[in-house]
């Protein structure tokens, strides 16, 4: 055909009428994730061109067609815009390369517009005709993907948009005509979000288009290769998988991170009652500082008996960010140590770290996101294996993966709960391996992979309690973090976001600041998360509210909790045989003894020689029971470990005295103050027997004390003499489901409130405290 009649066929305007239909049609086309056909700076120059007052005559001057593999398309002045199709990230890269000054001709309209006067000198340009190949593609700027963290990364490559709008292309170009028709009915009738007009509409460039931008990449890719074996072409849908196979790895453990993470487990898992994790995730602070995680601060007592120091604001770190840091020498950490007290929220942590990634939120330069937890590893220590055999049975999509030997794969490997691995690790005699195929003993296997010699290109995060991580050599870790906790505003968030009752959540915030020390614990995640589930159950009475809450009954649910969650987890109980042996009871009155020990002693630090002088042992204190934890070594190199709070060594040892009291009769407190006059209302015979005579040797001990240690354990040891403690809430753990319930408790009543009376003129600071004992013995909740 003569070049100027087929310029003159293309920029003919006669279907008026169907420019009105074509419009409607734009106009009921879904909001297309990737934008427009007709790109922003297509819009500003028209209406440049409009302001400049651009001539209207129609463009009839013949130009000289020349084909795309002709020479002179490096001097076109015009590209064509395709037909009808939603824009994928292909017509940005057109918008990017187009040359400077060239005229953008959109051939879905049929009046075309006149060019500006400035682009009649040009007229004798050549024009070139591109066929429905997509442009190479441009990455974006990073400016154009940026996150609220600014740092989300780019997707490899073979797992971007591109390749796969490529592949699918690439692949169905392929198929006869008839082969392609029986595809798209297929397409169509197993796929509800798109209708029969999308499928059969436009060419294929269209088609590749409009299921990217309805389906997303992941969907569509699967989709088709699914409804390419439904039709029998299996050649195709191989071909295809195999195109691809980078991109499936990545879908498939996106879709098994979204479904393991995506809901939050949070104590016993009722039907209908789950919350999404980024409905109520609230993150942390997390620390580049380790001082052990302790927070020092007390209701009574500004300092604790031993300083702690605590991290500034300038050393907290975002989550998605660990792997954004660099070493000394400028190059990217490869592991990364993050621990923290027992509740602090490691667990959650991770799991909205992979659900991020899984959508593409951050760290989107990470090509797989891989399981390996030291707990799996523990129950695989029955024979040797492979540490790609380790990751296939950890995560069963990567089975014959063969990516992770490659140079240029970035990729992680997340190593959480190192103290679920109880077996001690030989860090300098543990042989060499050297590849990710040889069998070795999981002792071995752990070592080599954090020495860095198997799985050399993967980052390695690492997560667990500081007692167990302290046993990894410096040498070996890049970079450490501790997770802080909540601050105020962080509890006031996480108890508001729970609610979708706003006038509910304000409640909950404002009674859980009525009680300084609650409010003081919430820096753990899970006492907040405590605080919320406990007080939303209680404000569904009428009425509740309108004392201040007891302190006790939370401690007493910590404790139970981490007991629990020791048999659980550490010794692999189900959730239907979490019934405390002698053994467990044995252990909480030990680890009891001790803190009550420490209490006369007004410490708060204890080394491992402390512990075998209570017959304990280190792993089941420090790593196990959830109840301590371990602080920085000392200058001489000594190991020192303390309670997760002053406070709850101080519960301790309140529920040691009381055990001994209500299980053997006994009265470990005694009566060593004999120049303090306390009221007299039992005789000295029944002194050693009854819960008024406990509490009176408790009183002399509180007024005696001239630092304020012993204010909070009586406030505890009254509590558990409340009959909803110890006969409800300690029933069936630490005692009996028949035990008899403490009496004398009016006694216990009249002794305190006579204590009270006399204590206004001694002991006037001490009032307030003696008047929360009673509360906390008499107060029934609502």
């Amino acid at each position: 055909m003569d070049p100027d009649t087929e310029v003159e066929r293309i920029f003919r305007h006669e279907h008026e009428e169907e420019d009105d239909e074509e419009e409607k049609k734009k106009k009921m086309r879904p909001p297309s994730s990737y934008g427009s056909m007709k790109s922003d700076s297509d819009v500003m120059e028209d209406e440049e061109d409009e302001e400049e007052g651009a001539a209207a005559a129609v463009f009839s001057p013949p130009l000289p067609v020349v084909l795309p593999n002709s020479s002179a398309q490096e001097a076109t002045g015009m590209q064509m815009v395709r037909s009808d199709s939603p824009e994928t990230l292909f017509t940005m890269t057109t918008e990017q390369t187009k040359p400077p000054g060239a005229v953008v001709i959109d051939t879905r309209m049929s009046d075309i517009e006149p060019p500006s006067e400035d682009d009649e000198d040009d007229m004798d340009e050549e024009l070139v005709t591109h066929s429905p190949e997509p442009p190479e593609f441009v990455e974006p700027d990073d400016s154009m993907q940026d996150d609220e963290n600014s740092q989300p990364g780019k997707l490899h490559p073979e797992q971007s948009l591109p390749h796969v709008f490529k592949s699918i292309q690439n692949v169905l170009s392929s198929l006869t005509k008839e082969e392609l028709f029986s595809f798209k009915m297929w397409f169509y009738q197993w796929e509800s979000e798109i209708t029969l007009q999308q499928v059969m509409e436009g060419d294929m460039l269209d088609f590749v288009d409009r299921i990217l931008e309805i389906l997303g990449p992941d969907r569509a890719l699967l989709h088709t290769i699914n409804t390419l074996e439904s039709v029998r072409n299996k050649p195709a849908a191989d071909e295809l998988r195999k195109q691809c196979e980078r991109a499936l790895i990545r879908f498939n453990l996106k879709q098994y991170l979204i479904r393991k993470h995506q809901v939050i487990r949070e104590g016993v898992v009722r039907a209908g009652k789950q919350n999404l994790l980024e409905h109520v995730y609230v993150e942390p602070q997390i620390s580049t500082c380790c001082y052990g995680g302790v927070d020092p601060s007390h209701e009574f007592l500004p300092h604790p008996p031993t300083p702690l120091q605590v991290p500034s604001p300038d050393t907290f770190v975002c989550l998605n960010n660990l792997f954004r840091r660099q070493k000394a020498d400028g190059q990217p950490v490869r592991t990364v140590l993050t621990t923290g007290i027992p509740g602090i929220g490691m667990t959650v942590s991770v799991g909205k770290f992979c659900l991020d990634w899984a959508e593409l939120v951050a760290n989107r330069d990470l090509q797989f996101v891989l399981k390996m937890s030291f707990r799996t590893l523990w129950l695989l220590r029955n024979k040797p294996r492979s540490a790609m055999e380790v990751i296939e049975y950890s995560n069963h999509h990567c089975k014959g993966m063969k990516y992770l030997e490659e140079e240029d794969c970035k990729f992680l490997v997340i190593m959480d709960s190192f103290d679920c691995y109880q077996a001690s690790l030989d860090w300098e005699n543990a042989p060499v391996i050297n590849d990710n195929y040889t069998q070795a003993h999981p002792d071995v296997l752990i070592v080599n992979i954090i020495r860095g010699t198997v799985l050399r290109g993967a980052r390695i995060w690492i997560l667990g309690r500081q007692a167990a991580v302290s046993q990894i050599p410096s040498q070996h870790i890049d970079f450490v973090t501790e997770i802080q906790g909540f601050s105020d505003e962080m509890k006031d968030e996480f108890l508001t976001k729970r609610f979708c009752d706003a006038d509910l959540a304000a409640k909950i915030v404002a009674h859980y600041k009525r009680l300084p020390m609650l409010r003081l614990l919430t820096r753990q995640p899970f006492v907040c998360w405590m605080v919320a589930t406990v007080f939303e159950r209680c404000y569904r009475y009428q009425g509740y509210g309108t004392h201040p809450p007891r302190l006790t009954p939370f401690y007493i649910s910590i404790m139970i909790v981490q007991t629990n969650r020791k048999l659980q987890f550490y010794c692999n109980k189900g959730e239907n045989e979490l019934k405390w042996s002698s053994d467990d009871k044995h252990l909480v009155l030990k680890i009891g003894k001790m803190a009550f020990k420490m209490l006369e002693k007004n410490v708060s630090v204890f080394c491992e020689g402390d512990l075998k002088e209570y017959g304990l042992k280190l792993t089941d204190v420090v790593v196990l029971s959830g109840m301590c934890t371990e602080l920085p070594a000392a200058s001489d190199g000594k190991r020192t470990f303390c309670f997760i709070h002053f406070t709850f060594q101080e519960f301790m040892a309140a529920m040691y005295v009381f055990s001994m009291f209500r299980s053997e009769s006994k009265n470990v407190l005694g009566n060593d103050s004999p120049g303090l006059h306390m009221p007299k209302i039992f005789t000295s015979k029944e002194q050693t027997k009854s819960a008024a005579g406990l509490v009176q040797c408790a009183l002399e001990r509180t007024l005696k004390s001239r630092f304020g240690h012993y204010d909070l354990f009586l406030r505890f040891l009254c509590g558990m003499l409340s009959p909803d403690c110890h006969d409800n809430q300690l029933s069936g753990f630490l005692y009996g489901h028949k035990a008899p319930k403490v009496g004398g408790l009016d006694k216990v009543q009249e002794l305190l409130e006579e204590t009270i009376q006399t204590a206004q003129e001694k002991y006037r600071d001490r009032v307030e405290n003696l008047k929360e004992c009673l509360r906390e013995m008499i107060q029934e909740d609502e």
